[in-house]
C-alpha cells in the first residue's frame, strides 16, 4: 500500500498537522441545554434550566505540574529516506501503553519514547492505529511503574472552558511547553495538511482551542483545572497574522473519541479505520480508478507487489473475491491483514485482460 513516505534526503519534521481550510462547527457551537428554553416536567410546569456553574480558574503551574510526569517525548526515523519527527505522547497504563496521534509515528520504521519523568528511554511498539481519527496506542516494552495519566470526561467540556495544551514545543525535549487558551468550539471540522509529507486529511468532532500550539506538541495533552485528560492535540490553524487579524488555534482530538479507539485496539479486533498489530503491504501507490478499481500508479521496486509481477497502470479490481471499487476500499481491505498474509488479486490490465495476482504482503510503517 501507500505508506506515504515520499520525500528526500535526511532531515527531521516536528509532528504536527496545519489546518488548511476550515469546515463547518458544530451547529452554534453548542452542547447541552439551549440557553432560556424552558424544561418541561409536567402540566402548566416549566422550570428553566440552571446553567452550568464556571469552571474554577486555571492554575497553569499546578495543572503543568500535575501532567508532566505522565507525558513523553517521542522521537520517530525512517529508513528509507533517513527523516523523522518528534511529538508528544501521554501515559495511559503503568505498564507502559502511550497514546499519541497518529500522525506523529505514521512512516515510521523506529519509534523511540522517553519520559518525561524519569529520563527512562524505550523502543516503543505501534499496537495499532486509526488514521482517520488521528490516533494511536504504543506499547512501551518492560517498561513498569510508570507515572499514569489522569483522564477525564471530554463530553463535560463546554465553551470557554481555560484549559491547557502541554506537549513537546520544538522537538526539543526537557520540560514540556505549556500554554493557556479558551475553548472555542467543540465540534469543529478542518481539513489539516501534515506538515511532513504534505498529506491532507479531514477531521470532525474536534475541540478547538484558542492557543498558540507549536509544533513537536502533537499527541501531547489538552488539560482541564483538574490537570485531567480532555484531549490529545493534533492541529494548529498557524502563526498569528496581524494583517487578517486571525489569532492561531488549537485542535485536539476529545478524549472520549481517542479512547473508543484504545479500547478498540486492546480487544484485538480490527475494523475498517482500525488497524492493530504490525502494518501490512503491497509496496504501491495507488488512486482510484475509472470507472471502478484502485490504479496501481507506482509498483514500488522490490516491494511485494513488484515481486508479484504487478505493473504500473494496472487496475486492482478485488481481493479474495471482494469488490475493490476505489483506493479508499482497497486501503481498508489490507488495513484489516497482517504482514505474511497471502492475498490473491483481481487484476485488469491497460488492454482490458483480467487475471489474478497472488502476493505475499509485506511489513511496512503505519500508513
Amino acid at each position: 500500500m501507500d505508506d506515504g513516505r515520499r520525500g528526500s534526503g535526511g532531515g527531521r519534521a516536528l509532528a504536527l498537522i496545519v489546518v488548511a481550510v476550515l469546515g463547518l462547527a458544530g451547529f452554534l457551537g453548542y452542547r447541552g441545554e439551549l440557553p432560556g428554553w424552558p424544561l418541561f416536567t409536567g402540566p402548566g410546569t416549566a422550570i428553566a434550566p440552571m446553567p452550568p456553574a464556571p469552571a474554577p480558574p486555571l492554575d497553569r503551574a499546578a495543572v503543568a505540574a500535575a501532567v508532566e510526569p505522565a507525558m513523553v517525548h517521542i522521537s520517530t526515523a525512517t529508513e528509507t529516506f533517513g527523516q523523522g519527527a518528534a511529538g508528544s505522547g501521554i501515559v495511559l497504563t503503568a505498564e507502559g501503553q502511550v497514546l499519541t496521534s497518529h500522525h506523529v509515528v505514521k512512516g515510521a520504521d523506529t519509534v523511540t519514547v522517553t519520559s518525561v519523568g524519569t529520563g527512562q528511554v524505550w523502543s516503543a511498539t505501534v499496537l495499532g492505529y486509526d488514521s482517520g481519527v488521528d490516533i494511536a496506542l504504543l506499547e512501551l516494552p518492560g517498561a513498569a511503574g510508570l507515572t499514569v495519566a489522569r483522564l477525564g470526561n471530554s463530553a463535560d467540556v463546554r465553551l470557554h472552558d481555560e484549559v491547557l495544551a502541554i506537549g513537546n514545543a520544538g522537538g526539543a525535549g526537557g520540560t514540556p511547553t505549556s500554554i493557556t487558551g479558551n475553548v472555542t468550539d467543540l465540534d469543529s471540522t478542518i481539513v489539516a495538511l501534515n506538515s511532513a509529507d504534505l498529506s491532507r486529511k479531514a477531521l470532525s468532532g474536534m475541540l478547538e482551542i484558542a492557543a498558540a500550539v507549536s509544533s513537536g506538541q502533537s499527541g501531547g495533552a489538552l488539560a482541564d483545572w483538574r490537570g485531567a485528560i480532555i484531549g490529545v492535540i493534533t492541529a494548529a490553524s498557524g502563526e498569528h497574522d496581524p494583517e487578517v487579524d486571525r489569532e492561531p488555534n488549537g485542535y485536539a482530538v476529545p478524549i472520549d473519541t481517542a479512547m473508543r479507539v484504545v479500547r478498540q485496539i486492546r480487544s484485538g479486533t480490527p475494523t475498517d479505520t482500525v488497524h492493530i498489530g504490525p502494518t501490512a503491504t503491497l509496496g504501491v501507490l495507488i488512486s482510484d480508478a475509472r470507472p471502478s478499481g484502485a490504479r496501481i500508479d507506482v509498483a514500488i521496486y522490490g516491494s511485494p507487489a513488484h515481486a508479484a509481477g504487478l505493473a504500473d497502470g494496472e487496475v486492482i479490481t478485488s481481493i479474495d473475491g471482494r469488490a475493490i471499487t476505489s483506493a479508499r476500499a482497497l486501503r481498508a481491505a489490507i488495513n484489516v491483514r497482517k504482514p505474511d498474509e497471502t492475498v490473491r488479486l483481481g487484476v485488469l490490465g491497460p488492454g482490458g485482460v483480467e487475471r489474478t495476482v497472488t502476493v505475499v504482503l509485506g511489513k511496512g510503517a503505519p500508513n
